[in-house]
């Protein structure tokens, strides 16, 4: 099992005072609760009225509550631990869930003509996820960081730049990720970078 490398002991002491702190972030922050606001709020933003909440609600089935729902199904199984799945090698079963039930959202949202915003959020998501499962296969990248990133660029790009200091958000979220020793900066940070990425499908 592949595990983040240890901190100094002077880092692993104050990450030790500050767990319950980053336990409760990491809990309240996690993609499927980023993604049922993110993905409901762009859904409202790219159609300009309430309307767009129901196309909202269907990324996020599809982006964050589905997959989440998979990796309670195997927990209950015995096949993971619990959420985090700290294993990088037992990681490539969720990427494919996701791979195919945003592609699967992304579908139902083209034959209903869902608003140009919503559907290219999707579509930018889908390929993070790509990114996530290649990065996966030799280093333990971050996709609480990813979504996290993802959600706040993409709400810029489909709605305001106002958006953008919700990357405090982001911010909490890496730190949290690290202070449990589930990931190291390096991986946080590339996980954010890699969401922030999403919004280039914006540019075509």
């Amino acid at each position: 099992m592949t595990t983040a490398p240890a901190l100094p002991a002077a880092e692993r002491a104050a990450a030790e005072r500050f767990q319950p702190l980053a336990r409760a972030v990491t809990d309240a922050l996690q993609p499927r609760n980023v993604l049922l606001a993110g993905m409901t709020g762009l859904g409202w933003a790219a159609a300009g009225h309430w309307s767009g909440l129901l196309w909202g609600l269907l990324g996020a089935l599809c982006a964050g509550i589905v997959p989440a729902g998979y990796i309670e199904w195997e927990r209950g199984r015995g096949r993971w631990g619990d959420r985090h799945v700290v294993d990088r090698t037992k990681r490539a079963p969720i990427f494919l869930v996701i791979l195919g039930s945003v592609g699967t959202g992304a579908l139902v949202m083209t034959a209903g003509h869902a608003p140009a915003g919503i559907l290219l959020a999707m579509l930018g998501l889908w390929v993070m996820t790509i990114g996530l499962l290649a990065v996966n296969t030799v280093w333990k990248i971050s996709v609480d960081a990813s979504v996290a990133s993802a959600v706040v660029a993409l709400l810029a790009a489909v709605h305001s730049p106002w958006w953008l200091p919700g990357y405090a958000m982001t911010a909490a979220v890496c730190w949290s990720r690290v202070a449990l020793g589930y990931h190291t900066r390096g991986q946080v940070l590339a996980g954010s970078a890699l969401g922030a990425a999403t919004t280039l499908v914006y540019l075509g």
